[in-house]
């Protein structure tokens, strides 16, 4: 499936069971982590701007302005966010369908 942020400055293209493995209750961190090693997950984070990255995330208002100056961290809170923008999406679908 193919996530976008509401700009459409990124998109990420994640299968449908990988993100199901990072959108879950509790801590996702280390789920993600292990997903951002994914060759073809990996070689789509290594193409976002770190400044289109944050300024991206800044509108979330989750994280501060220290906080979003990680930019391997960010690249994780990304991963997650469209994880969990898929999962939440794909199961919209599979509800209206029944």
């Amino acid at each position: 499936m193919w996530w976008s942020d509401s700009m459409g400055k990124i998109e990420l293209k994640v299968d449908i069971d990988l993100a199901k493995t990072c959108s879950h209750p509790g801590d996702c961190e280390s789920d993600v982590r292990i997903l951002m090693q994914n060759p073809a997950i990996k070689d789509q984070l290594e193409n976002v701007d770190p400044d289109t990255l944050r300024d991206i995330l800044t509108e979330y208002g989750a994280w501060n302005v220290g906080e979003l100056q990680d930019h391997g961290m960010n690249l994780v809170r990304i991963l997650w966010v469209a994880c969990c923008d898929l999962v939440e999406e794909y199961e919209n679908e599979q509800f209206t369908e029944q």
